[in-house]
């Protein structure tokens, strides 16, 4: 029999070693088909279709096109050789440094992202003298920044578990089913989440009361004597003595947990206010405030007693996260976003009052 019986096994993804593209060579010259060479060498055909494409050279003066094995394998080894990850590194040096500073740096210590994006966002680099996030996450695992995995709070504490809803028991007002929709989609302003956080748990310990504006991500900050319902109404008292006559138009609705502390904020509904408290154990409904309230255990690990904590020490935190740029807000930051909007509320009334 001419037919042979072709039991070569060819590992699929294998590529074409030099040998084989000489037997294609010597098979061509034969007059073998693309077909029958591929079926000796135990691969698809149209690898052997494309090698022979790539590997075929012009003979005297582009009278014959012929397939040389020794054009195929340097046109492979080229192929090889630009296939491997490019790092940016080197010809982005300056712009890593200046992530590094940025991340590691007093006061600013802002995240990776963030780095990114203002940096963009206000043209200190070019697109092309820098890497994105991605990548900048990318080179912390490779080692390539001094920057390591345990220095990125974030990265690892996402909770992939849905939110099941629960009974409210304990109703201090009305449900955050009755929000508006508008302020669960966040294109709208003065919509804010309420909670507190607490030091050491004895129960008659100081504790932190944190609002987060829902739009502009503003947060506020004060320190109350008591984590109960009149410790955070003489809290919300301040701020109403501070924001005057605009008081509704800044804070139209609130957003609370149903936590003991927040019995008497319903009272706020006779200024203009309305408060909605979300359903039991479900904090992905204030994800705002758990947000931020995550970044400030940064500074203030639980157990942390909150008494030595100076007013100073409360404004700096709250400025570190104002003016920590948010993607988004497109790299703005909160107190960018929470004054121009503020500015817009005190025009208007201005121009209502003349």
């Amino acid at each position: 029999m001419n037919q042979k019986q072709y039991i070569t096994e060819h590992v699929k993804g294998k590529h074409l070693t030099n040998e084989e593209r000489y037997l294609i060579q010597t098979r061509l010259k034969d007059g073998h088909s693309a077909y029958r060479i591929a079926k000796e060498i135990g691969c698809c055909a149209n690898t052997v279709r494309n090698e022979i494409q790539r590997g075929s050279v012009i003979l005297y003066h582009g009278a014959v096109v012929r397939y040389k094995a020794a054009a195929g394998q340097a046109r492979y080894q080229e192929n090889r050789a630009n296939s491997r990850r490019q790092y940016k590194v080197f010809c982005c040096s300056e712009f890593l440094k200046y992530v590094n500073e940025k991340f590691t740096g007093e006061p600013t210590q802002w995240s990776l992202d963030a780095c990114f994006g203002r940096a963009q966002m206000d043209g200190v680099f070019s697109r092309e003298q820098m890497v994105c996030t991605k990548t900048l996450y990318r080179y912390v695992d490779l080692g390539l920044l001094p920057i390591r995995n345990f220095n990125l709070p974030e990265k690892l504490q996402r909770n992939t578990k849905k939110a099941k809803q629960r009974v409210n028991k304990r109703i201090l007002g009305d449900s955050i089913e009755q929000r508006p929709s508008e302020v669960a989609e966040r294109n709208t302003f003065s919509h804010w989440e309420i909670d507190t956080v607490v030091g050491k748990r004895n129960g008659d310990n100081e504790v932190l009361l944190t609002l987060v504006e829902r739009l502009s991500t503003h947060a506020l900050i004060l320190k109350i004597p008591h984590k109960d319902a009149n410790s955070v109404m003489e809290g919300i008292e301040q701020l109403k003595d501070y924001f005057g006559e605009k008081w509704c138009l800044v804070f139209q609705t609130i957003t609370s947990d149903n936590g003991s502390e927040f019995a008497r904020l319903a009272e706020l509904k006779q200024d203009g206010t309305d408060v909605y408290f979300t359903h039991p154990y479900t904090s992905c409904e204030r994800p705002v405030n758990e947000r931020h309230n995550g970044i400030l255990r940064r500074f203030l690990p639980k157990g942390t007693p909150l008494e030595s904590l100076s007013a100073d020490e409360i404004s700096w935190l709250e400025d570190w996260m104002n003016q920590l740029p948010r993607k988004r807000l497109g790299y703005r930051t909160p107190e960018e976003v929470f004054a121009e909007h503020l500015d817009r509320i005190y025009t208007a009334s201005t121009q209502l009052a003349a």
